[in-house]
């Protein structure tokens, strides 16, 4: 078991110190109030949160829990700390990092004057880059040593909700950290290990950045759901009832599927309904912002991959995919016709690999796209060999994947520019000669 100080005794410094203390690790909680420390001594919870008088107390009669306001002493006798503080909204809006640089600079003082190496895990929410940026240097300057190398660093963000954080810390739903060095790395891997949890070890920037993302999904669904509550009440409906049935569908409505970061999307159902559904607001008084920022959105992510093919190439362009997505003909409403439409206007030379979409047109080219007629002379611009595609092309636009020319489209990286919105290597990221859209 570990020895670890916990910076902060507030919601998730408390909780987060009685269930590391439970779990059988030493635990000092550190704080500058002196009333909180006294009463977390004496077995008193400085907050309510349900079982956490019980398990203070229990936690302190046994002595595994203490508090103290002496940073230089609990980083001492601790072999790892955790920083739990808060990191309230500065009047623009950014994150507020006034008590996360002043614990830093506490912890890194004492580290200066400690033999031991010791470990600094952040568990305040953090914006991508702050560990970097901001607490790493702060670390290295009170302390006069290098990070990752004398002491260790690590960010390992919370996910636990009020009323139910201690169920919580024993059966997260997520967990994930990053690490600078393998020391932090196995205290976070022991710490959870036991935890009915998979453990995503991933690097700084991306536990920052997942830790956001995870509360402002919660954020949108929370207002998503409310706006079509407000529709549904207006047409006398129960919202409740509706987002009840819709949670239901774990095979479309909840599936993983549609939060894989990418192109718009089309077709023949999502936008018109989206449209619908904003009509049915308006005309029942009520405002759908958040319908709104769909389409917005939407619409957006179609300027976006516009103008990245448009800074990769002066004139000819080759589009993998015209349909709304692959095993498909079906035109309508289709950003990547859209997007093609945009490249010609703009004067750009645009050819089309489309299997489905060719397929239609030998068989029926009259009921090709369903009657969209986005794309001028869409018949004309297809081409059926993809290696000719490439040979004709300054960039490639990879639109939809279709599994038989994949490897194909991977071996021109390196010999043609691509933008690649559907991503056809989970392995590469952006560089000087290939742009993904999101990665």
């Amino acid at each position: 078991m570990t020895k670890i100080s916990v910076f902060g005794i507030g919601y998730v410094g408390v909780v987060s110190a009685a269930c590391l203390a439970r779990d059988g690790h030493e635990v000092i909680a550190v704080d500058l109030d002196q009333d909180k420390v006294d009463g977390l001594n004496a077995g008193r919870a400085p907050i309510v949160e349900k079982g956490l008088d019980a398990l203070v107390a229990e936690m302190a009669e046994s002595g595994r829990m203490t508090a103290t306001t002496d940073a230089a002493e609990a980083v001492a006798k601790t072999d790892a700390s955790f920083v739990c503080v808060g990191t309230p909204s500065a009047p623009d809006g950014s994150v507020g990092l006034d008590f996360v640089v002043s614990v830093c600079e506490d912890i890194g003082r004492a580290i200066a004057a400690k033999r031991d190496r010791h470990t600094v895990i952040m568990r305040s929410t953090i914006v991508p880059g702050t560990m970097e940026e901001v607490c790493i240097p702060t670390l290295e300057k009170a302390s006069g040593k290098r990070a990752g190398r004398d002491f260790g660093v690590g960010y390992f963000p919370e996910f636990l909700r009020e009323s139910t954080a201690i169920e919580d810390y024993a059966d997260p739903g997520l967990i994930v950290f990053g690490s600078l060095d393998e020391q932090t790395e196995q205290i976070l891997t022991e710490i959870n290990q036991d935890l009915p949890c998979e453990m995503n070890k991933v690097d700084i920037r991306t536990a920052e950045m997942v830790k956001y993302t995870s509360n402002s999904w919660r954020a949108a669904k929370i207002s998503f759901a409310n706006e079509i509550g407000n529709i549904a009440k207006a047409n006398e409906l129960d919202g409740q009832k509706v987002m009840s049935i819709l949670c239901s569908d774990t095979k479309v409505a909840m599936s993983p599927a549609f939060l894989r970061p990418g192109f718009a999307f089309g077709g023949s159902c999502l936008p018109k309904d989206v449209r619908a559904l904003k009509a049915v607001g308006q005309s029942s008084g009520i405002a759908t912002p958040l319908l709104n920022a769909i389409l917005e959105a939407n619409d957006a992510q179609i300027e976006r991959a516009e103008t990245m093919v448009r800074a990769a190439s002066k004139k000819a362009v080759g589009l993998v995919g015209v349909s709304f997505k692959s095993g498909t003909d079906d035109l309508r409403e289709s950003p990547l016709a859209d997007l093609a439409a945009r490249l010609i206007d703009s004067g750009q030379e645009v050819r089309v690999y489309d299997p489905y979409v060719a397929t239609a047109f030998a068989n029926d080219p009259g009921a090709v796209g369903r009657g969209n007629a986005v794309v001028p002379d869409l018949s004309e611009r297809m081409e059926d060999d993809i290696d000719q595609l490439i040979e004709d092309s300054e960039v490639i636009v990879v639109g939809n994947k279709y599994p038989e020319v994949t490897e194909r489209l991977k071996g021109s990286l390196g010999n043609r520019r691509v933008v690649d919105l559907g991503r056809i290597d989970p392995d590469v990221v952006s560089d000087a000669g290939y742009q993904g859209i999101c990665w």
